[in-house]
């Protein structure tokens, strides 16, 4: 005799695929309002089971995202570090400067009010970095170079490219929108830190300039 499904024979059969999509990447509201809405119903089971991963789940229902991130374990008695599910990414500096600076124009964006969402052309981004940047004669190179790293941005999921836009002039502008899961990577005190970081990289950049300069 078949046995009627139960509440938690229907919960398990959610759990796995939550589990595996956020395994892959993060979780949008936006993106799939029944998995987000699964996702807020099993929170708490989803919880337990990466727990034993070693993974906690970041849930912002306000923002509408979920990702995994490592859990801090410190090393055991034995001495044994435990393994590490989620892989660390280094970011070159100029990744790191444009995730910093993207992540500054956020705050005034939202401390100004309105829509939610903010939309930058590539034009504006090269701006942003441009004064951080060393003098460059071959602009069409500085912009390769940019474009390059808004791809690894991109691919991160801290912005999300748009389709291409007409300016007027019979070309096309890119334009990128900022996620907003870039608050939960880039909180404040990453960015004093990264502030400290960035002073002293002008300061050698400007003495470098005024060496050559001299030179």
């Amino acid at each position: 005799m078949l046995e009627p499904f139960s509440e938690s024979t229907i919960e398990s059969s959610e759990l796995s695929p939550l589990a595996v999509q956020l395994l892959k990447g993060v979780i949008y509201q936006e993106k799939d309002a029944n998995q987000w809405n699964a996702l807020l119903h099993l929170q708490a089971r989803v919880r337990d089971y990466m727990d034993v991963l070693g993974l906690e789940l970041v849930l912002d229902e306000a923002e509408g995202y979920a990702f995994l991130r490592s859990r801090i374990v410190n090393d055991d008695d034995t001495g044994t570090k435990q393994p590490r599910l989620m892989a660390r990414r280094p970011l070159s500096f100029p990744v790191s400067l444009l995730l910093a600076l993207l992540r500054k124009k956020l705050t005034e964006f939202d401390a100004i009010g309105g829509d939610t969402r903010l939309v930058l052309s590539r034009d504006e981004i090269v701006e942003l970095i441009r004064v951080f940047l060393p003098d460059a004669s071959n602009e069409a190179r500085l912009i390769d170079q940019i474009e390059t790293h808004l791809n690894k941005i991109v691919e991160l999921g801290f912005l999300r490219r748009l389709k291409s836009s007409s300016s007027g002039h019979g070309s096309d502008t890119a334009a990128f929108e900022v996620r907003r899961i870039l608050k939960a990577f880039v909180d404040a005190q990453w960015l004093a830190e990264f502030d400290a970081r960035l002073a002293t990289y002008k300061s050698q950049l400007e003495t470098s300039t005024e060496g050559a300069a001299n030179g």
